[in-house]
């Protein structure tokens, strides 16, 4: 699929690891170019007047007219279908003296190249009208008709476009979600957290630059649906907030420029700013421990005041953060979360703010910090949305004639035909992944069930508690760079096996398949257990393993007893008085690690998922560690266990005792395993989703909506 020509001439890029002066005064930008990257050349376009000339009768909007104009768009944050920044723009289209500009994007792919999964795949309009959305394929042939004749054309992503959930992705390394921006002609991206799933190495080196993380063909670079290995995105990401923890410097360039033509040949330049949600290296899935997100309003308002002294009078703010703004999908009412204080906030020198994240949609104008009304508007997920932004450029000074800006959300319809370069992708990657998922991968001797004894114990807690045993005791992978701490090897393990909040990380069973001999297979190894976080390495004191162990027992509002049983692994042996009341079940010498009763006061090496250590899932006296170390993500962690071991052996239960379980005095607790979220349609919510939403934390929103994937 080839860009429409003439779409841009260059682009600069602000270095990454670069520290920028507390007082802006100068700064280079580096030239970004790649062997692979498609130039093209600019053409004029039809029709187009020499500049600063203007049509008989036309006129441009006076300030004054413009802003008392205003008042109701102030009151009410939410405009009509599509978005204008006023009147004058509902016929900006023949606005002939200006420089047309189209911004297109599309926002949380997560890898979703057949379509959005389940109910997502139909979003609701204008007077309630619903529409099947979602498909690379679909949505290519959409852009191709969108740049039509459009002589200055972008398309970027505001983030999370791969870390991809759909199988088809993830499991060759998210290397066809690239393969299919690339032919889409993605011109940039923001890194949003989940480009941090694995590590900045693997964004730069290996999404970037296409070098192999660690075995060619096997984990990574594989064939594309071409017949080439993997040679890395035809595009570049940014993140202006984003910076390693012990220098401050930027992981990725702060921003980009990119240069547009006039009617007359001349190049007028867009700065596009990028912002990584605040957070992000706390998050389970992107949890890195040495990483930082700086303040992002500041960075924000730093980056414009620096573009505009090196002379860029257009800027658009590029933000994977967003917020909720009702369920019409082309407009926006009543808006609430951090992407809106932001935008009320932030530089009135941005002209515009796309945002993702939220998994939201909407598209409206709201006024900045001097009254005067930008777009603010997010995409969706999973490809149900392309956003596009028509901002109209004065030829002479190259500002943006905000009274004429108009945006729209298209969605991404499958009523179409697809189209047929893409389509061969999807195609290709959907045979790549029947084939892997039944590729053997290991043996086993027995079944491995989450079926539990008295005690909490199941044969499938125990083999992945054992598996986070040896996922924290992994020698240093250099894919993994934003680690600070020394990799000292864990000691014990704990795994959630029914965890008090959130969701398990334990995903199926592993049952023996007599006639295939016992064969593992990559496909069940990768859904048996994981959604995406990595096994953590820390320092717990002893104390806090026994309150951690002490919290597996809760007793609800109508006085019930709850049992969250914990998994530990082989090296751990533990007991319980059943009669006990909540906080006082475990006795310290009762708990033996290596045969060694628990010591409250010396310090162990824990290994635990991202998700327990953080406490997503309900046992926060784990919070209170120390030099974390990140491992492997876990579903890739899993099937490299499963290639190493080779054979799996059901060990015998006995690792936990529950004492006097049978006393009329004594009980263990009701298990609650956590429910399966479910999309309206009945389907399963995606499951590193269903983790975030259902996780142990506040709600962002002040409705007690959706949390931010």
């Amino acid at each position: 699929m080839s860009k429409t020509a003439g779409r841009r001439v260059a682009a600069t890029a602000h270095p990454a690891g670069e520290n920028m002066p507390d007082v802006i005064t100068t700064a280079k930008a580096t030239q970004w170019s790649r062997s692979s990257r498609r130039r093209d050349t600019a053409r004029r376009e039809p029709g187009r007047q020499e500049p600063g000339r203007r049509e008989p009768g036309r006129r441009e909007p006076g300030r004054r007219e413009f802003l008392t104009g205003m008042g109701a768009v102030a009151a009410t944050f939410a405009l009509g279908v599509p978005a204008r920044a006023t009147d004058a723009a509902r016929d900006a289209a023949t606005a002939v003296e200006y420089v047309d500009v189209q911004l297109l994007d599309i926002t949380d792919l997560h890898g979703f190249l057949q379509g959005a999964p389940g109910s997502n795949s139909v979003i609701v309009g204008n007077g309630g009208i619903g529409y099947t959305v979602g498909g690379v394929a679909y949505m290519a042939a959409h852009l191709e008709r969108l740049r039509d004749g459009r002589a200055n054309s972008l398309f970027f992503t505001p983030g999370d476009a791969f870390s991809g959930w759909e199988f088809d992705a993830a499991a060759f390394a998210d290397e066809p979600t690239i393969e299919a921006l690339n032919r889409m002609g993605l011109d940039f991206a923001t890194a949003g957290n989940h480009e941090f799933d694995k590590s900045p190495a693997m964004l730069q080196r290996h999404m970037e630059q296409g070098i192999p993380f660690p075995v060619e063909g096997r984990d990574t670079s594989f064939t594309d649906s071409a017949g080439l290995r993997f040679h890395g995105a035809d595009f570049r990401y940014y993140s202006a907030n984003l910076v390693r923890g012990q220098d401050g410097r930027t992981v990725l360039p702060a921003y980009n420029i990119e240069w547009v033509r006039t009617a007359d040949g001349r190049e007028l330049p867009i700065g596009f700013i990028h912002l990584t949600a605040v957070g992000s290296e706390r998050f389970p899935g992107s949890y890195q421990p040495g990483l930082a997100t700086l303040d992002d309003v500041a960075t924000a308002d730093r980056y414009a005041a620096l573009l505009k002294s090196q002379g860029v009078n257009a800027i658009v703010l590029s933000l994977h953060d967003g917020a909720v703004a009702g369920a019409d999908f082309n407009s926006g009412v009543d808006p609430s979360g951090p992407a809106l204080d932001l935008a009320l906030r932030v530089s009135p020198d941005i002209d515009a703010i796309v945002t993702g994240h939220w998994h939201t949609r909407f598209n409206m104008m709201i006024p900045d910090p001097n009254g005067v009304p930008r777009p603010f508007v997010e995409a969706g997920c999973y490809g149900q949305v392309i956003n596009e932004i028509n901002l109209r450029l004065d030829p002479l000074t190259g500002r943006v004639i905000r009274e004429l800006t108009v945006s729209t959300n298209h969605p991404n319809t499958r009523d179409i035909a697809p189209h047929p370069e893409l389509g061969e992708v999807v195609t290709y990657w959907a045979g790549q992944a029947a084939a892997r998922d039944r590729t053997p991968i290991g043996r086993q001797t027995g079944s491995f069930l989450r079926t539990r004894n008295t005690a909490g114990e199941s044969t499938m807690g125990n083999l992945a508690a054992d598996w986070a045993l040896w996922a924290g005791s992994r020698p240093t992978d250099p894919e993994n760079d934003a680690n600070i701490h020394p990799n000292v090897p864990a000691e014990l393990a704990v795994v959630a096996a029914a965890p008090r909040v959130g969701q398990a990380i334990i995903a199926g069973d592993l049952v023996l398949d007599p006639a295939s001999g016992g064969a593992v297979t990559f496909g069940s190894a990768w859904r048996a257990v994981g959604f995406g976080d990595p096994i953590v390495s820390a320092w717990v004191d002893g104390q806090r393993i026994h309150d951690a162990l002490e919290e597996q027992w809760t007793t609800t509002e109508a006085g019930e007893l709850r049992f969250a049983p914990l998994a530990v692994s082989r090296n751990v042996r533990y007991s319980f008085d059943a009669r006990g009341p909540v906080g006082d079940r475990v006795d310290p010498a009762d708990v033996f690690v290596d045969g060694v009763a628990l010591d409250l006061g010396r310090r162990y090496r824990l290994a635990a998922p991202s998700y327990t250590l953080l406490a997503s899932d309900g046992y926060p006296a784990l919070s209170e560690f120390e030099e974390p170390y990140r491992h492997q993500r876990d579903f890739e962690s899993f099937v490299a266990y499963v290639r190493e071991t080779a054979v799996l052996s059901p060990q015998p239960r006995g690792r936990v005792t529950a004492a006097a379980a049978s006393s009329t005095a004594g009980e263990v607790g009701t298990v609650v395993d956590p429910p399966v979220l479910l999309l309206p349609d009945g389907t399963p919510v995606p499951r590193p989703e269903a983790a975030i939403i259902s996780a142990d934390r506040p709600q962002p929103t002040r409705d007690a909506g959706r949390a931010p994937c």
